[in-house]
């Protein structure tokens, strides 16, 4: 065990990290208008500076939860600050759309820090002291996306868009000089074997089939282009699961999709995760657009930012109050509610939305539904799995959520492109609705798959009753649930 000093300066500055994590995501959607107006492109386009970053997280947050349960858990946190530092400044310095989106891509990496700073805390800190550090590591993360998003539509609105970037520089370069000094090597820790193969088939998987689905309307859906890149993608997908039931460390464990209670977890999380996207990029977007065209709201991209406060606040809400809900509550119940909760927020925005206040209640319901389901899974998957499993289990789960996301943000340009005016060039009030409808069905779907899978025998739990690790497993996951759903806004 350390020393008292150390482990004084160790909490802080794993608060600081996750703080960090959770600003820089506020870098993303609402920025995408000032980013289209900035480089001189489309709404669609402009999506890009999203979905790049969350497909760099989708592949690098599991590349490094592997490598950072090894030795090498120090130099693996470090370099994934330094990889979001360097971004930012890539990002503020970009002279092209193109350079703008190879630095989200760096940015990307901050998807995996929350729950590398967890893995420290439970290995660093004095048993008493984990799961109260642990719940302040989640609350943080809350918090400064909460905060990160009116903070960085502040500085982009008086410094523009670099300043926003360099502000994330700034952040970067004292957490990397903190972890620098307070964080020690996992030395003790076996070397583990990583699936270099895995990951990169895994990123041809999603830029192909998210490269067709976000330029389908544009290219056109049967162009040669975008049917090869799908047919690319789907080969890509074949070999990549083939790959992974084959080796013996892979990257993700498919086989644990035999359990129905994974199954469902993992299908309810990615339907979400592209319904949340949708709806984000949807809100962001049309509340900056010009009220004089007849719809928009005029909101500057502080404002844009503020809209998402709810859904944070929400957010945690909602996944505070699970453990108390699910000792009256079946899983089943919760996740089915929560879906048709995300589905209403998408229904009702695409009704209404002829004023500001409006996007504000979607957003708070929207974050209740997605706080409560986002919580819950990983319950659902715990239970269904064996307790040796648990660790890959969740490690899957988090890769089909960041697909999910990138997934939604591609689905949102795709939509975006195909209802531009030809007259303005901008997106049409009916693009906007038809993300928010799409979102809805989908939330529906989703809703009725969780209900059926999860209520198959012997991945239905009995209300009530939580054993003392599972309600461990869901603290521990909670903060980075509530991190990473709220990342890359």
């Amino acid at each position: 065990m350390r020393s008292d000093r150390a482990l004084t300066a160790l909490a802080p500055v794993l608060v600081l990290t996750t703080m960090m994590a959770s600003v820089v995501s506020s870098l993303g959607a609402p920025l995408i208008p000032t980013i289209a107006a900035n480089f001189h492109v489309s709404l669609s386009q402009a999506q890009w500076s999203l979905t790049a970053g969350l497909l760099s997280g989708a592949v690098s947050a599991p590349v490094m939860g592997r490598l950072g349960d090894g030795p090498r858990r120090r130099v693996v946190i470090i370099g994934g600050v330094l990889a979001v530092t360097v971004g930012c400044v890539i990002a503020a310095l970009a002279p092209s759309l193109l350079v703008l989106v190879i630095g989200r891509v760096l940015q990307g990496a901050g998807l995996g820090l929350v729950p590398l700073t967890m893995a420290i805390a439970r290995d660093e800190l004095p048993r008493e002291k984990v799961a109260p550090m642990i719940a302040m590591l989640s609350v943080s993360a809350a918090a400064g996306v909460g905060a990160g998003y009116p903070i960085s539509g502040l500085i982009a609105d008086s410094a523009g868009l670099s300043g926003a970037y360099w502000f994330g520089a700034a952040i970067g370069v004292v957490t990397l000089a903190c972890l620098a000094l307070v964080v020690p090597a996992k030395t003790s820790a076996d070397a583990v074997s990583f699936d270099a193969l895995g990951a990169v088939l895994l990123a041809g998987v999603l830029v192909a089939i998210l490269l067709a689905v976000a330029e389908g309307a544009t290219w056109g859906w049967s162009s040669a282009a975008v049917l090869g890149l799908l047919a690319a993608g789907l080969v890509l997908l074949v070999g990549w699961v083939m790959q992974q039931l084959r080796t013996p460390f892979p990257l993700v464990e498919l086989r644990l999709l035999r359990h129905p209670g994974v199954l469902a977890g993992d299908a309810s999380a990615a339907v979400l995760g592209v319904a949340m996207y949708m709806a984000l990029t949807g809100v962001t977007e049309f509340a900056q657009l010009p009220s004089s065209g007849g719809y928009g709201f005029s909101a500057s991209v502080v404002v844009a930012g503020l809209i998402l406060i709810p859904l944070s606040v929400f957010m945690l809400v909602g996944s505070r109050a699970l453990p108390t809900l699910l000792c009256h509550v079946k899983i089943r119940t919760l996740l089915t509610v929560g879906c048709v909760l995300v589905a209403a927020a998408s229904a009702f925005f695409a009704v209404w939305h002829a004023s500001l206040w409006q996007a504000f209640v979607m957003m708070g319901l929207l974050g209740v539904g997605l706080g409560i389901t986002f919580a819950a899974i990983p319950g659902l998957i715990v239970r269904a799995v064996p307790r040796t499993e648990t660790g890959s289990a969740m490690g899957f789960y988090q890769v089909v959520r960041y697909a999910g996301f990138s997934l939604g943000s591609a689905i949102a340009a795709s939509i975006l492109g195909g209802h531009e005016s030809r007259l303005t060039g901008q997106p049409t009030s009916s693009g906007y609705v038809t993300i928010f409808w799409v979102a809805t069905v989908i939330c529906l779907a989703a809703g009725a798959l969780v209900w059926v899978l999860a209520g198959r025998e012997g991945s239905e739990p009995a209300a009530g009753g939580l054993s003392d690790e599972e309600l461990r497993l869901l603290e521990e996951t909670e903060g980075d649930d509530l991190a990473v759903d709220t990342h890359e806004n």
